[in-house]
């Protein structure tokens, strides 16, 4: 019995792309593509010193009379994962440099501007996710880890250098109709940046626990799947599909039940507020002192300092979702 279970179990993972040990992250990820991107990768590797010397737009318009072409490589790499092409929530970017998974073991594949802060971001975002991995007793995890945060990412550095590049080309004021994509579209494209809400790991543990938010702020949840892995999006559609959790705790009034998932309701809770806190301290606290002295915002521009990298209403989005999940808890606990 114990030898079927456990092959159940990893057929499970297999199915839907997860580690045992990792969680969402790839166990194995690529450090880099077939020749066929060539073009593509070339860029990549020299993308912070081609951005700084203000050489970035040259290449590409040489890289696009290629053969292959940098923009048709990118559109089809996203295609051929039936997947929109910005994958930040699998950050392929990063690569082990020992065997544990730590911040000193962990190094950067691709970069963008902003040094220490820029690797420090990356490195611990992907550290909060395999924090994770244990299930949802590794949300207290994830908060303690997301505090290297502070050690590692500079407030002004990340505002001013390196957010702008995590802004996509969907609600973007500063893009209304898009990007256009040359040798891929006639028309511009519409393409969210990168997103905490396109963490697999959050959204499963919403499915799981059953959190019901608002319309508009679970349409947004919803459309943020298309940058994950389908693998992973089909098991947060399967989680919701699955009889209740939170339906069986209460028909079964067990105080015992509904105390365990209250605390897992309330960790989720608590570190969803520690997001807001950081959000508050390396966006909205910058964009308002740089504003304050009379400076023109580098980077992002004032229209981007209340607006997340996926295109929401940061403050208000992340407040939607805290406040939901925290309706989400049991209050009437049977004895």
């Amino acid at each position: 019995m114990e030898t079927n279970s456990r092959e159940t179990l990893q057929a499970a993972f297999d199915a839907f792309d997860i580690s045992e040990n990792l969680g969402f992250l790839l166990e194995e990820p690529l450090t880099t593509l077939p020749d066929y991107y060539r073009v593509w990768l070339d860029l990549a590797n020299n993308l912070t010193h081609l951005i700084e010397s203000r050489k970035l737009r040259d290449q590409v318009h040489k890289a696009g009379s290629s053969s292959t072409g940098v923009h048709h490589s990118w559109d089809m790499y996203g295609r051929k994962d039936n997947m929109h092409p910005l994958r930040s929530s699998q950050k392929p970017w990063l690569s082990p440099i020992g065997r544990e998974m730590e911040i000193g073991n962990l190094d950067m594949i691709f970069s963008f501007p902003g040094g220490e802060s820029c690797r420090g971001f990356f490195i611990v975002s992907l550290l909060v996710d395999m924090a994770a991995s244990s299930g949802i007793t590794g949300t207290l995890e994830m908060k303690e880890t997301f505090k290297l945060m502070h050690n590692h990412v500079d407030p002004a550095e990340f505002h001013g250098t390196l957010r702008m590049f995590f802004s996509g080309w969907r609600d973007n004021p500063m893009l209304p109709r898009g990007l256009l994509y040359e040798g891929v579209s006639n028309e511009p494209i519409l393409l969210s940046g990168i997103s905490a809400a396109q963490s697999s790991t959050i959204q499963c543990f919403d499915a799981l626990l059953r959190i019901q938010h608002e319309d508009e702020t679970q349409a947004f949840l919803t459309r943020m799947r298309d940058y994950m892995l389908p693998a992973h999006r089909q098991l947060i559609q399967t989680l919701y599909v699955c009889p209740s959790l939170r339906d069986f705790i209460l028909s079964h009034s067990s105080s015992d039940l509904c105390q365990a998932y209250n605390s897992c309701v309330s960790a989720l809770v608590d570190l969803r507020n520690y997001h807001l806190n950081s959000v508050t301290k390396y966006i909205i606290v910058p964009g308002n002192r740089v504003r304050a002295i009379g400076c023109p915002l580098r980077g992002v521009g004032p229209a981007l300092n209340n607006t997340g990298t996926g295109g929401s209403n940061i403050m208000g989005f992340l407040k939607s979702v805290r406040d939901t999940t925290r309706k989400t808890l049991i209050l009437e606990v049977p004895i």
